[in-house]
């Protein structure tokens, strides 16, 4: 099978970061499936993990993480999928990505796809979904209610993959209102398309832009980007017990400074679950129906930013580039292999 990835890192995304390669198609057991890849997109985990992390011992790393495709084989266990299902899911870190014609993956942690969209369109949710989902209702634990609460939540890089679905989620499954933060025009009217009720620059101090639009405090902060520039100003910016939860991969924090408010601290990682074969492993299960329904009813809406063509490495990279030029908005997407075998190298 055609599959894309490199065998040794790279601190830029420049030509042959990635490469093609001819591998053996793998083969199910257990509760795996065997999905044929249909449609990506690319995370900044891919660009992040391209920089940093070695290929094992087969001497080759396949990134991505995020698909959707057809199961064409299931391991003896599985109960969950049947032959012929069109799925979605983000995968487990550990184990080889998408980026390649076929993919095992644990049924658990995949969903049927929605029906009312495209593949591409589909292959946009999974992996933030989730993240958006979880750092929402597992760890920040929003109600989802829609009575009003009065509460307010602020999105710190709301226009990215994350953000531009938990302005959904939030906007949608609770009374929430939604504070998120944007620097250029085009992002300010993609987050107040997706929902949001104010956006704020967040070039300047967050706790300043808040009180220049006169919200005077917030209940909840869920930090996707650049968590350790904003920290302070979201600590001065939350209630007493509010929370504060974050994604990313910050320097050093202060947490001395929640101690005052006593604020609690949620740190969301998507991969946890799979990582870890928790018990409640199959809950990702459960959100990717659930994320699905409310895409097939028309509750939420995809967040594809750019389709950037063919699986190819070169349209790989051209997504990496993006990412690390911090300019993404929403999730960028990819469709279909080009099969000439004269394009890749044999194993």
């Amino acid at each position: 099978m055609l599959a894309f990835g490199y065998k040794q890192t790279s601190e830029t995304p420049t030509e042959g970061a990635l490469t093609s390669i001819n591998m053996a198609r793998p083969v199910p057991a257990g509760r795996d499936i065997l999905v044929a890849i249909e449609a990506i997109s690319v995370n900044p985990v891919d660009t992040k993990i391209r920089r940093t992390a070695e290929p094992d011992a087969s001497g080759f790393k396949v990134l991505g993480w995020d698909a959707v495709g057809t199961v064409v084989e299931t391991g003896s266990q599985c109960s969950l999928f049947k032959v012929g299902d069109k799925v979605f899911y983000a995968g487990d870190i550990t184990r080889a990505g998408s980026n390649a014609q076929f993919q095992l993956v644990d049924e658990r942690i995949v969903g049927l796809a929605p029906t009312s969209i495209s593949s591409a369109e589909a292959a946009a949710l999974p992996l933030t979904s989730l993240t958006a989902w979880e750092l929402l209702f597992s760890r920040l634990q929003v109600p989802t209610t829609t009575e009003a609460t009065g509460q307010t939540i602020l999105i710190v890089g709301a226009a990215g993959g994350v953000g531009s679905i938990m302005i959904q989620l939030a906007k949608q499954l609770t009374s929430l209102t939604v504070i998120a933060t944007a620097s250029r025009p085009e992002t300010r009217d993609w987050a107040l398309s997706l929902g949001a009720d104010k956006v704020i620059d967040h070039n300047h101090p967050l706790d300043e832009e808040l009180a220049r639009i006169g919200i005077k405090d917030i209940d909840y902060v869920a930090s996707l980007t650049h968590s350790d520039v904003h920290f302070e100003a979201c600590i001065n910016a939350l209630k007493a017990q509010g929370r504060y939860g974050l994604i990313d991969d910050p320097g050093p924090l202060d947490v001395s400074l929640l101690k005052r408010k006593s604020i609690s601290l949620h740190w969301e990682f998507m991969y946890t679950r799979s990582m870890f074969n928790t018990d409640d492993m199959q809950e990702q299960h459960r959100i990717l129906n659930r994320v699905a329904e409310l895409i097939d009813n028309q509750t939420l809406r995809t967040t594809v930013g750019e389709h950037l063509g063919k699986i190819t490495a070169e349209n790989l990279l051209k997504a990496h580039g993006i990412l690390e030029s911090g300019q993404a908005k929403g999730k960028l997407v990819l469709e279909g292999f080009m099969l000439d075998k004269s394009h890749y190298d044999e194993t």
